[in-house]
């Protein structure tokens, strides 16, 4: 019977945990890229119409 490779074992989760956190890390980007968008005030275009 052939033996455990605990360090490819380990590499595997490592970078499953990596790809995850990378995952995250843009949807919180995009999340705030979505926020930033509903906050921004009026364009110039909009100020321009009124006058």
């Amino acid at each position: 019977m052939a033996k455990p490779n605990y360090a490819f074992e380990k590499r595997q989760r490592e970078l499953a945990k990596k790809k995850k956190k990378e995952e995250k890390r843009l949807r919180k980007a995009e999340l705030s890229d979505s926020q930033t968008q509903d906050i921004q005030p009026p364009s110039n275009e909009d100020a321009k119409k009124d006058p």
